[in-house]
């Protein structure tokens, strides 16, 4: 299964996309962390697109088989994590994504093309 979660980290970027996120990043963290293997990151303007990328997210990781463990922050909408073990997506507002800044907390991460 390990193989394919780059794939799953993908198909999480894409329904971002979809729903307009901003700054969608893919850090691969394998090696760095044994928290997952890869982490999507990615950015909405308010709350409620937060909410929207959220669940959209959960919703096409849920289509393509992916079992997602859980997700935290989606009542606040501020940055909601989505558990997919192996593929941890987080999706900010702006604001804490420029005060959390985790690209700089895992610059050692190799990041990877979306498409």
């Amino acid at each position: 299964m390990g193989e394919n979660m780059v794939e799953f980290a993908k198909i999480a970027a894409e329904a971002a996309a979809d729903k307009k996120a901003r700054d969608i990043v893919i850090l691969d963290i394998r090696g760095l962390s044994i928290i997952a293997d890869y982490f999507v990151l990615c950015s909405g303007n308010s709350t409620t697109q937060v909410q929207a990328i959220a669940k959209a997210v959960k919703e096409k990781m849920d289509k393509r088989g992916l079992r997602i463990r859980g997700m935290e922050g989606y009542d606040d909408a501020k940055w909601v994590l989505i558990d997919g073990g192996d593929v941890v997506i987080h999706v900010f507002r702006q604001e804490e994504r420029e005060f959390y800044n985790l690209e700089r907390v895992w610059n050692d991460a190799r990041e990877l093309s979306i498409v």
